[in-house]
């Protein structure tokens, strides 16, 4: 272990103490099953855009068994616009296994857990400690740039999942509450502080052991790729069409989307992933939901 790596988790624990977010997943009597639906729906969505969409299912399907029940047209409906709603679609299946094999309760093994549809390893890990208090890495893209300025001097890392697990245990805490602490805490540092573009350093409560900062701040070795259009896109379309299936509980006639489609290879490119995706199915003349 570094020698600095038992300061830095003291003092990043300290920090998240007095300033972390109020969200309410954070509280303590939040289930397991509403920390799986939060971590799954902030994967590629924007934390504010996620937590709206949270209070609306955890109401609707507090219970995985309650979401199992549910048709797909019904969770691809209140998936609404959050994006990548294969998400909703693996959720689903996720919670009919739960129900099935689980009794009804989100597995604390992570191997159970990484068995669900839609369940990598960080969403795992994150299960795992957040919601059962199990010593465990937990490593995100925030976490990862924490950990790649504190203790390595470099100003990002790109993803490896063996190696950033390994970094990140040589900080974690042992013991099982200041380690959930620590997971949290490391993520909420580089969400608000340790940002990508502009880290806010005089606000930082370890910048006196960074690393990054020590070396005199090197840029990273390669530049990042910029974010893909999306004005006009693909995925713009896909989500049009997506839009229309949502508000249709009938489904659609082909005209109908033809138009509104100004690209026609475009629209076939968008149906034909939809269907692929089990997002949507062929019914005489149009799509409709499955």
């Amino acid at each position: 272990m570094s020698p600095t790596a038992p300061r830095l988790a003291r003092r990043i624990n300290a920090w998240y103490r007095r300033h972390a977010r109020p969200f309410p997943w954070r509280e303590p009597d939040t289930t397991a099953w509403g920390i799986l639906l939060i971590e799954v729906m902030s994967q590629q969505t924007q934390i504010e855009r996620a937590a709206t969409a949270w209070f609306d299912w955890i109401a609707r399907w507090p219970t995985p068994a309650d979401l199992a029940a549910a048709s797909q047209a019904e969770v691809l409906r209140a998936w609404d616009r959050l994006g990548y709603p294969r998400r909703a679609l693996a959720l689903h299946r996720a919670a009919a296994i739960i129900a099935e094999r689980h009794d009804g309760k989100v597995p604390a093994d992570l191997d159970a857990l990484l068995a669900l549809p839609g369940i990598g390893p960080y969403t795992a890990g994150a299960v795992a400690a957040f919601a059962h208090g199990i010593r465990t890495p937990v490593v995100d893209t925030n976490v990862r740039r924490v950990l790649a300025r504190t203790m390595l001097g470099v100003a990002g890392l790109t993803p490896n999942t063996r190696r950033d697990h390994e970094l990140m245990a040589t900080v974690l805490p042992a013991s099982g509450p200041a380690a959930r602490t620590f997971n949290a805490a490391a993520m909420e540092l580089g969400a608000l502080v340790c940002t990508a573009r502009t880290p806010d350093c005089d606000a930082c409560p370890v910048a006196a052991l960074c690393g990054w900062r020590a070396a005199g701040y090197p840029a990273a070795e390669a530049p990042t790729r910029p974010q893909p259009r999306f004005e006009g896109s693909d995925r713009q379309m896909r989500g049009r069409v997506m839009a229309a299936l949502r508000a249709a509980p009938g489904g659609v006639a082909r005209e109908e989307l033809d138009a509104v489609a100004t690209d026609a290879g475009q629209l076939e490119r968008a149906l034909t992933g939809l269907l692929t995706d089990g997002l949507a199915v062929r019914i005489p003349g149009g799509y409709a939901l499955p």
